[in-house]
C-alpha cells in the first residue's frame, strides 16, 4: 500500500505553514509568551479563514469533508510553529456537534465551522472518559485551554458523556500557572450553566472522540519535535568553533542523527493512527494510545537534546527554544501520561 501524503494534503500543510509564517512569526510568538493572554485573535482568524474550523464537517454541512489524518497533518504544522489557540478542539467540536441529534447544539454549527465561536475541551477526572466527573450543574474541570476566549465548551460529563456548554452565566474561570506559555490553562467551574447534551455516558462515540483528541496531541508533538531537530541542525551549520561549523564535530553529528531517528520513524505512528480512525479499523483505539504515548515522550526527549545541542544559548529565555520544550511538557501530560496510554494499549491488545 502506498502510504504518503496526497498532493491535497501537502497543499493544505503548505497553506497552513505559509499563513502561520505571515501572522505568527517568531517575534509574535515571543510577545505572546511574555504576555498574559490565553488567545491570539489575529492568528486564529487567519487559520479559520483557511476553512480549518469545518475541515472535519461533511461537505453537505458546509465543511471540507476530510478526515482525522488530514486534521492531524494540520495540527502537526501548528505544532511546528507553536501556534496558540485550541485548533484541534475546534475542528473536533464541529464534528461532534454535527454528529449529535441535539438541534439546540446544532444551532452553533455555522459559528464553529467559521471559527466565529471558539470551542475548547473541558475533560476532567483522570482524563479517560469513564472517569470524568463534572456536570453542567456542578463541577470543576482543570487544565482547560483558552478558556477566557471560548464561547463554547465541550464538557466531558460524569460517567463519560459529552455536553456543549455556553460561556456566560454559570461558568467561572480561574487562570492557573502552566509551563506551556503558548497554551494558557484555566480551571473552569460549571454551576447551572446553559448546556446541551450531545452524547450520553457510555456512548461509544465519546471514546472515539477521545481517541481522535489523542491523535491530534500526538500530531502536535510530532510537529514540535521536528521543529527542535530542524532548529538544532540549522544552528550546527551556522555556529563556529575552532574555525569551523560545530556541525562538523563527530559527537554533535551523532547527537543530531539520534534526534532525527527519534522523530522520523514516529511520524508513521501518527499517520497510521489517523488513518485507522478514519477507516474505523479494529486497532484504531490502540493506535491512538500508542501514538500519544510515544510521540509525547519523543518530543520531551528531542526537546532536551536540542537544548544540549545549542549549548548555553539553548537555556536562555531570549533564544526561545524553551517555548517548544514547555509545549513538550504539556503534550506529555495532557489527556493522560505516556504510562497511562501504554497500559491502555496493552489492555486493548489483551496482554
Amino acid at each position: 500500500m502506498k502510504f504518503h501524503p496526497s498532493e491535497e494534503q501537502v497543499a493544505i500543510q503548505d497553506a497552513v505553514r505559509g499563513t502561520l509564517a505571515d501572522v505568527w512569526p517568531k517575534e509574535r510568538v515571543e510577545k505572546f509568551v511574555d504576555g498574559e493572554a490565553d488567545f491570539d485573535p489575529e492568528s486564529w482568524q487567519a487559520l479559520m479563514a483557511l476553512g480549518l474550523g469545518g475541515l472535519l464537517l461533511p461537505e453537505d454541512q458546509g465543511g471540507a469533508g476530510l478526515g482525522l489524518l488530514d486534521a492531524a497533518m494540520v495540527v502537526e504544522v501548528a505544532g511546528q510553529a507553536a501556534a496558540a489557540g485550541p485548533l484541534g478542539a475546534q475542528m473536533l467540536a464541529a464534528a461532534i456537534v454535527a454528529r449529535s441529534t441535539n438541534d439546540a447544539a446544532k444551532a452553533h454549527l455555522d459559528a464553529l465551522a467559521s471559527g466565529e465561536a471558539v470551542a475548547t475541551f473541558a475533560f476532567g477526572g483522570d482524563w479517560l472518559p469513564e472517569s470524568w466527573d463534572a456536570t453542567p450543574e456542578a463541577g470543576s474541570v482543570r487544565f482547560v485551554q483558552s478558556a477566557g476566549a471560548a464561547q463554547l465548551f465541550i464538557l466531558g460529563t460524569k460517567g463519560g458523556g459529552l455536553a456543549l456548554v455556553e460561556a456566560g452565566e454559570g461558568v467561572s474561570i480561574e487562570p492557573v500557572k502552566s509551563s506551556d506559555r503558548t497554551r494558557r490553562l484555566s480551571t473552569v467551574t460549571f454551576g447551572g450553566a446553559k448546556a446541551h447534551e450531545l452524547f450520553a455516558p457510555g456512548d461509544p462515540f465519546v471514546a472515539r472522540i477521545f481517541d481522535a483528541a489523542l491523535v491530534l496531541v500526538a500530531a502536535d508533538a510530532l510537529g514540535g519535535a521536528q521543529y527542535c531537530v530542524d532548529l538544532s541542525v540549522a544552528y550546527a551549520k551556522e555556529r563556529e568553533q575552532f574555525g569551523q561549523p560545530i556541525g562538523r564535530f563527530q559527537a554533535l553529528k551523532h547527537q543530531l542523527a539520534q534526534m532525527a531517528l527519534e522523530v522520523e520513524p514516529a511520524r508513521a505512528l501518527v499517520w497510521y493512527a489517523g488513518y485507522a480512525h478514519d477507516a474505523d479499523l479494529p486497532d484504531a483505539a490502540r493506535a491512538a494510545a500508542i501514538a500519544k504515548a510515544h510521540l509525547a515522550d519523543r518530543f520531551v526527549s528531542v526537546g532536551r537534546a536540542a537544548v544540549a545541542a545549542h549549548g548555553g544559548i539553548g537555556y536562555t529565555w531570549e533564544y526561545g527554544l524553551n517555548t517548544w520544550f514547555r509545549r513538550a511538557l504539556f503534550d506529555r501530560a495532557y489527556l493522560g501520561s505516556p504510562a497511562v496510554h501504554r497500559a491502555r494499549a496493552a489492555d486493548l491488545a489483551g496482554w
